[in-house]
């Protein structure tokens, strides 16, 4: 039989179907079993319009069949077939899609629907296989025929013999070389695995021969390896069983089975949307953060399906970073695909689902903040920095979105509060919402600064992660509250009595804060008395945007322009330390003031958890106070 010449634009795009426009080889397979579906769909449109037809659903399936001796790998199917004609132009025409022109011939809509779209898939058998050979028997016809080709030089097309209607697909596999080992695809984990992968929800049984070990009849103590023939795919996805159906058991046994994590999942959402957006999705809270998770390799993004087919195994765009930590699945009919279905064009519909999907993940989080707080404070524990990253990344953007969802633990309740709940336990008399910076609770508790706003017998919210400042600062307020850090230059708690004393006092010490200003230089911005402080003799106070924790978290960061705060040093006047000090100011010695200057900022700076700039200087001057 001569072999007839692809056209000159198949041709082409053959040769890029070989090299490029599939990222991994084994996606041949999940081309081929789908083209099979479809195939077995065909008859069954038929059979809608088509009395005469009778669709069994038990005589239709896919065969997988190796042959290690002949190198060959078999897709067989028992769908509709394809006449000479069909041949010639659904594989004599790269790009051609058969299934394509059947979907539009044939509008029956009942829940099925036909994978295929550009015709282009079936030629990625040509990545892994030398020859490609197709025997086929159309539906009603009593005449079969074999194509065959080698790829772009040619193909041929022959009558001949099969006995059944249907059609089976014979790759001939490429000798291994070094990086590819091709023999692999006739490995029965190996096609089990790729089956599993990308064509488990298929809803055509997918049969293979598999070996298993059983006891031996005679002797159950010894085990033989026995071949049988199985369906290894599903075939009924989660997602499309009834939701009454359902128990927590089978969401947990998918999560498993999915690989989705190692833990039980906190909660999962299942959403069946069937209006303007169409799509079925299958969604998880993981109890506990992945030990990646905040690494370069961890990769955020749910499983897309096109019609139970996986076309992605994380598809980015349909979660915000926010909610990197969710796991599960999308599977939609409406999507559009690019020609390799490997890669998705940026469409409307993928930007409702991902919309829809963001908007369902956060009321589900609301509800479980509301039913549930044992269970919400696990999944915060694990999570809740990630929410804070998101109310302050891309210039809070989403904080409305985020900021009923945070929590932070309270100084007077003694465990986490959300700002909700803070708010409305605020006394009349408070302006602001108080909160100080640590990196425990149990050091924040000590900090000086605190004395003041917690005598007032006001709340303060503790900040431990990195992210809890920056993101408040983003936040700016809440219900018509700002927020107030317990070292801030102005706490807005004095009256009118207490501020023109605070004026008499700082009169009164002028000459000693210009001087301990001039010996620390620009190590402070100002020198002031205290009232703040009631049994520690100092503390920084910090005016500007930047805190001294932000100072720290900015100063880790690589390439960082040494940031820093505007730091005051505050003296508790009332304190027998300042008492000492202001006696030898007094005096006029300029040497022990210069030492207790030292002392006291030095002092101030590890209470705040920063490094002393010179600690032999520090030791010294500990050693002159001795002696």
């Amino acid at each position: 039989m001569p072999t007839k010449e692809f056209k000159a634009e198949s041709k082409k795009l053959l040769d890029m179907m070989i090299h490029s426009i599939y990222s991994q080889k084994e996606i041949f397979l999940r081309e081929i079993i789908s083209n099979s579906s479809d195939a077995i769909d065909k008859i069954y449109y038929k059979a809608l319009a088509d009395d005469s037809l009778n669709f069994d659903k038990d005589d239709y399936y896919i065969r997988i069949t190796p042959d290690k001796d002949h190198r060959t790998l078999t897709i067989s199917d028992t769908g509709i077939g394809m006449t000479e004609e069909e041949l010639e132009n659904n594989l004599g025409t790269i790009a051609q899609s058969g299934s394509f022109n059947f979907k539009h011939e044939n509008e029956a809509k009942d829940g099925h629907d036909i994978i295929g779209q550009f015709g282009v898939g079936f030629y990625s058998a040509f990545m892994v296989a030398d020859i490609v050979t197709v025997f086929t028997k159309a539906l009603g016809s009593d005449q079969a025929y074999k194509w065959e080709s080698q790829g772009a030089d040619g193909y041929s097309i022959e009558p001949c013999d099969k006995d059944s209607v249907g059609t089976d697909v014979i790759l001939k596999l490429k000798e291994d070389t070094e990086d590819e080992k091709y023999g692999d695809f006739l490995e029965e984990y190996r096609l089990k695995e790729i089956i599993k992968k990308y064509s488990d929800f298929i809803r055509y049984p997918i049969k293979m021969e598999v070996t298993e070990s059983r006891p031996k009849k005679d002797n159950d103590k010894e085990f033989e390896e026995v071949k049988e023939e199985q369906t290894v795919n599903s075939m009924v996805p989660l997602w499309r069983k009834n939701k009454n159906e359902l128990k927590d058991e089978d969401y947990e046994n998918f999560y498993t089975e999915k690989h989705y994590g190692y833990d039980k999942p906190l909660k999962y959402i299942n959403i069946q949307a069937d209006g303007t957006v169409r799509y079925h999705a299958i969604l998880y809270i993981p109890e506990n953060i992945p030990f990646d998770y905040y690494s370069k390799e961890y990769e955020k993004g749910l499983e897309l399906y096109s019609n139970g087919v996986l076309i992605m195994e994380k598809c980015a765009d349909l979660l915000p970073d926010y909610f990197s930590f969710v796991k599960g699945m999308v599977d939609s009919e409406d999507l559009s695909l690019n020609i390799s279905r490997e890669i998705l064009q940026q469409d409307k519909q993928l930007q409702l689902i991902a919309k829809n999907i963001k908007h369902k993940i956060q009321k589900e989080l609301e509800k479980l903040l509301k039913d549930d707080r044992e269970k919400y404070e696990k999944f915060y524990k694990s999570f809740g920095r990630q929410l804070k990253y998101g109310a302050y990344m891309d210039y809070g953007t989403h904080k409305e979105e985020l900021q009923d969802l945070l929590m932070f633990y309270s100084s007077t309740e003694k465990k986490m509060v959300t700002l909700d709940e803070y708010v409305s336990k605020m006394p009349e008399d408070q302006k602001y919402i108080y909160y100080a910076v640590g990196q425990s609770n149990e050091k924040i508790e000590k900090l000086p600064q605190t004395e003041l706003v917690a005598d007032k017998g006001y709340e303060i919210l503790y900040f431990t992660d990195d992210v809890d400042e920056f993101a408040i600062k983003m936040l700016m307020k809440y219900k018509e509250k700002d927020f107030k850090s317990v070292s801030s230059s102005d706490l807005g708690l004095e009256s009118e009595e207490e501020k023109k004393e605070s004026k008499v006092e700082e009169e009164a010490n002028k000459g000693l804060f210009e001087k301990m200003k001039d010996i620390l230089s620009d190590k402070v911005k100002e020198v002031r008395a205290s009232k703040r402080l009631k049994t520690h003799p100092v503390c920084f106070a910090t005016e500007g945007e930047v805190s001294i924790e932000m100072e720290k978290v900015l100063n880790q960061m690589p390439n960082n322009e040494q940031v820093k705060a505007d730091k005051i040093l505050e003296l508790n006047t009332n304190h027998e330390v300042f008492k000492a000090l202001k006696a030898a100011f007094d005096l006029n010695d300029e040497k022990k003031v210069s030492l207790y200057t030292n002392l006291l900022y030095n002092q101030a700076l590890l209470v705040e958890g920063l490094q002393v700039q010179d600690p032999v200087a520090f030791a010294n001057d500990i050693c002159q106070l001795m002696s």
